[in-house]
């Protein structure tokens, strides 16, 4: 009897260390986004040649460049319009980004899977931070949302075998702090945006890309080896804003104000501390965590060491 009261403890014991172990390999579990490297400054980019018909619209304050390489050709700018962008032909910076591109593409082609939807449309769908795979074509017919579920470091990346196709007047919708700048379509062929799509996100075709009519991208259309065709068409590339911090609670201003306001200086230093101690998308977390953690494990296993040795000494 005794020998069985010993063994339950020792299981139980066991199994917190395995509960606690598991919390930082969840935190570790998160989707890292994909490195675009000197891609991010262009909105859009390709093989051979650009060409767009109508007053398109391409812009960002960071990445609103538009690109060929190896290819030369660039043609209807004007009347495009590159709002604070410049044009790149067969330069070092096309070429660059090309290899680049290249790294990006493979990166996204190479993660983990979360889920494959092949088969399905991805209108209609409601999917959350991960991974999803297509054999395949895929198609997006309708409004697909994208949830963050608060996290504004989620991230989502579509694997698609073969084209992307959107119907006429298809919507990718973010909520819930869900950001442009996290989600990657890698296509290995073809991508295709119907006449006034609305689209978000960075998408990496191997050949080419083709923007409708009056579709609209929040994001980048970068073609490996094709061409990228354009119509009318409004393009807004850039960086992800900063997550802003939360905002004080009544009795937190009230607190500041009778100890005396610091400086805007102040103030402002303050809060940059505190965002670069946040750990980013695929960062292992906060050292002091670690820490507590490994503290933790020790002392139980030291405790289950200790109480294994007393119950063998009765």
């Amino acid at each position: 009897m005794h020998k069985n009261k010993m063994i339950r403890h020792a299981a139980l014991l066991l199994t917190l260390l395995l509960m606690i172990m598991a919390v930082p390999a969840a935190a570790s579990a998160a989707e890292a986004p994909v490195n675009l490297g000197s891609t991010a400054g262009f909105a859009v980019l390709a093989g051979t040649t650009i060409t767009n018909t109508g007053p398109t619209t391409i812009g960002g304050s960071v990445g609103g460049d538009i690109g060929v390489s190896p290819g030369t050709a660039i043609t209807g700018f004007p009347p495009g319009i590159l709002s604070d962008g410049i044009i790149h032909s067969a330069d070092a910076t096309a070429l660059q980004a090309q290899a680049d591109l290249v790294i990006a593409y493979d990166d996204a082609a190479s993660r983990a899977l979360t889920a494959d939807l092949t088969g399905q449309d991805l209108g209609g769908l409601t999917l959350t931070t991960g991974v999803y795979k297509f054999s395949s074509s895929a198609q997006l017919t309708g409004t697909l949302i994208l949830d963050a579920e608060g996290d504004p470091e989620a991230v989502f990346i579509f694997q698609i075998s073969s084209t992307l196709t959107t119907a006429s007047g298809s919507t990718v919708s973010l909520i819930n702090g869900a950001r442009f700048c996290r989600i990657f379509w890698q296509v290995g062929s073809s991508a295709t945006l119907g006449t006034n799509t609305t689209f978000v996100g960075h998408v990496f075709a191997l050949t080419s890309i083709a923007a409708q009519t009056g579709a609209t991208v929040q994001g980048q259309l970068l073609a490996r080896n094709g061409e990228v065709t354009l119509d009318n068409n409004t393009i807004t590339n850039g960086v992800c804003e900063a997550v802003p911090s939360p905002t004080p609670t009544a009795t937190e201003s009230s607190a500041a104000e009778t100890t005396g306001a610091t400086s805007a200086a102040e103030t402002t230093g303050v809060t940059s501390a505190i965002d670069d101690e946040l750990p980013t998308t695929g960062e292992s977390g906060n050292a002091t965590t670690s820490i507590i953690i490994g503290l933790i494990l020790l002392g139980l296993a030291a405790s289950l060491t200790f109480y294994l040795r007393r119950s063998r000494s009765r």
